[in-house]
């Protein structure tokens, strides 16, 4: 049917009176806004018709200043993340959900699920999103003994959110360098999953220091796992380059003009190097065509300017995102031992050859040490620290992995309840199930990626070790309480990630102090309990600024440079 002449489209025909007159007639608090048309003297009326009332008037100014105030509150560019902007990391209020208790309805899990799968799909970064996001933290119930709603607390945070704000010259300084066409970085990153991570992330900012543009980094075959995955099989490749888009220019690989270029490889680099060493090291041969570095393995100094600093940050907590794949596998699992309630989640570090690189004993008896010191024997370059230590030297000096009964008595000390869901992460024990038995004798409740997956849910990821320990990382990251039993890149990762994720809960054990109280028979459970969690108050998760150790990584700890306070 045609159009009659006479209908007009609103939007463009009325004039902005009209607009609101036809607004508020269908309000029936329209006599409030509005002068009568009828019944009333013209001398008596407060307004003729067609004149807009005082709140009419008062309407219109709110409505301006509140755009004016959406227009004050958005990132004046990707390179900025505001602290009020980041009230919650992971996009969705923490507090809602940690307030809610069990049973949990299928509503709310159907919506944890959405979320935690759902990708960015636009073009522009979106860093508020791009965050790995853990489930949110189970509220204690009330039928809970107090030592177990102690144990479950979490930290509360002393009002630190993520915030990145680069500063103007950083801003102008990119308008160039992410532009750049002629100088490329290529970057071999070696050794396991988080060692790998962290090599990553001091690539981007070397490639940033040099003005060059970064060639998507190149993972090396593992000796160890003989892992030959590439960076698009654990990483989220594009969401890596979008996210970066605006700091440095990241190419898949060698434009055909710089195949037959100069390279010079690099492998002999220094610890703790500044910016200016490596620009003074670097930018000639930069200039000749491509540099290739290896063997990075967290040799830049952990003292950055601001800048450079939260640009780490940038690349370790929205950049990296693990690829599709692994990251819809890994959410399933962890939403698998979520809706059972709170769990812990450890990082033992049982393997043979982190037994042979540390020199310690495993407690497993004679037979298993014996295996060790003969893997140790034939790999000499494994232990190359403190050799002139015993085995009980190292072990008091912190230097060993708890074991499993070691594990199981300071979780129990701490006040973990016996019904407690621990989910072991990490590769296969040495030793297998016999290793675990003290934790599952104390645990009843010990469950694996290998226990929660389904049948075939793990198969595309036989023999790629990187792959589940990304799966391993993406459930302890949701996990209430983390603890791992050793020091390491893992552990270092995830207490920055818990921390920038909304300060979850993560127990550092104190072995060096601990210890020596482990092999006095003469004290009672009680007295052993009180003493581990007076040893361990401080090391919960509170927020610890990195600036009270300048040395310290800023990956683990975020505060104050990447974090800051409303």
């Amino acid at each position: 049917m045609a159009r009659s002449k006479n209908t007009k489209n609103p939007f463009i025909t009325l004039n902005p009176f009209d607009f609101f007159q036809s607004l508020f007639s269908i309000s029936p608090l329209k006599s409030l806004h509005f002068c009568p048309k009828k019944n009333v003297p013209r001398n008596q009326r407060l307004c003729s018709y067609g004149i807009p009332s005082l709140v009419c008037i008062f309407l219109l100014a709110a409505f301006l200043l509140l755009g004016i105030s959406r227009i004050d509150l958005a990132p004046i560019s990707p390179h900025s993340i505001p602290c009020y902007l980041m009230a919650s990391s992971s996009g969705f209020p923490y507090s809602s959900f940690s307030s809610l208790s069990p049973p949990y309805s299928p509503l709310l899990l159907s919506s944890l699920s959405k979320i935690v799968s759902a990708d960015d799909d636009e073009d522009v970064p979106r860093l508020l999103s791009g965050a790995m996001l853990p489930l949110p933290a189970h509220r204690v119930t009330r039928n809970s003994t107090a030592e177990e709603r102690e144990f479950w607390q979490q930290p509360d945070g002393a009002g630190y959110r993520p915030c990145l704000e680069f500063s103007v010259e950083y801003r102008r300084d990119s308008v160039r360098i992410t532009k750049e066409k002629r100088r490329f970085l290529v970057v071999v990153a070696s050794g396991g999953l988080n060692q790998q991570k962290n090599e990553i992330v001091d690539a981007v900012v070397i490639a940033r220091i040099l003005e060059a543009a970064l060639v998507m980094p190149i993972l090396q075959v593992n000796p160890i796992w003989e892992d030959e995955s590439e960076f698009s099989d654990i990483f989220d490749a594009e969401h890596f380059r979008r996210t970066l888009q605006a700091d440095v220019r990241i190419v898949s690989s060698l434009p055909s003009t710089h195949l037959t270029s100069k390279q010079s490889i690099e492998t002999r680099i220094p610890f703790n190097v500044s910016p200016l060493w490596i620009r003074t090291r670097f930018f000639k041969q930069l200039n000749e065509g491509v540099l290739v570095l290896k063997g990075l393995d967290s040799k830049l100094s952990k003292d950055l300017p601001p800048d450079l600093q939260k640009l780490r940050c940038k690349v370790s907590f929205h950049a990296l995102r693990f690829a599709a794949p692994i990251r819809e596998l890994g959410n399933r699992l962890a939403r698998r031992i979520w809706i059972e309630g709170p769990y812990i989640a450890l990082h033992l570090r049982l393997e043979k050859d982190v037994w042979a690189r540390t020199g310690c004993l495993t407690g497993l008896g004679p037979e298993y040490d014996d295996i060790v010191a003969m893997e140790r024997e034939s790999r000499p370059e494994y232990l190359t620290g403190r050799l002139n230590m015993s085995h009980h030297q190292r072990r008091l000096a912190g230097l060993c992995p708890l074991n499993a009964l070691e594990v199981a008595r300071l979780l129990k000390a701490l006040g973990a309840p016996r019904s407690a869901r621990v989910y072991c992460a990490g590769g296969k024990p040495f030793g297998g199930s016999r290793a675990l038995r003290p934790l599952m004798m104390e645990f009843p409740n010990v469950v694996t990626k290998e226990m929660l997956a389904r049948d075939g849910e793990l198969a595309p990821y036989v023999n790629r070790s990187s792959a589940l320990a990304a799966i391993d990382y993406i459930v302890s990251l949701s996990s209430d309480v983390f603890m791992p039993s050793h020091g390491g890149n893992m552990a270092r990762a995830m207490q920055g990630d818990r921390a920038y994720a909304g300060h979850r809960k993560y127990i550092k054990p104190n072995k060096r102090a601990m210890l020596p109280y482990f092999e006095d028979d003469s004290i009672s459970d009680a007295e052993f309990g009180s003493i581990m969690k007076k040893l361990h108050r401080t090391l919960v998760g509170q927020p610890e600024p990195r600036t009270n150790k300048r040395d310290r990584d800023v990956i683990a700890y975020p505060i104050p440079d990447c974090m800051c306070t409303l």
